[in-house]
């Protein structure tokens, strides 16, 4: 009876610690970053993505590729999309313009500053509107 209660006990810990291991999404390491910090936090990286999302009214697939293995999931890293490419050129162009007419704290890195934006210019739209 008590080596049933041990294999009870040792089953039931190994269902949960693989239902865990499941829920928790993959933490990917390369992040393939040609513009922003290769030290900027996951949080500060989502963030900032975030606000692409909401300045260009678009989801992740606009600059990135799904996960070939776990389909539900993206390929952050990769450049198939080349969307994402298009994607570091608006950024490079917004932090020339921040830094070159607007880059009054020395110690805010660049590609931190929201003086212009991409929602500048996007306002909620994957394309500029031409006006």
């Amino acid at each position: 009876m008590y080596s049933n209660k041990i294999k009870v006990i040792t089953g039931l810990s190994i269902f949960v610690l693989l239902g865990v291991a499941a829920v928790q999404a993959p933490h990917q390491k390369e992040k393939n970053l040609k513009i922003l910090p290769k030290d900027i936090s996951d949080e500060k990286l989502d963030s900032i993505m975030q606000t692409y999302n909401k300045a260009l009214g678009v989801k992740c697939d606009f600059c990135h590729v799904k996960q070939k293995v776990f389909p539900g999931d993206f390929d952050y890293a990769s450049d198939a999309e080349p969307m994402k490419e298009n994607a570091r050129e608006m950024m490079r162009m917004t932090i020339e313009i921040n830094k070159s007419n607007f880059y009054f704290d020395k110690n805010i890195r660049p590609e931190y500053l929201n003086t212009v934006t991409c929602k500048t210019c996007h306002r909620g739209e994957p394309f500029p509107p031409e006006d």
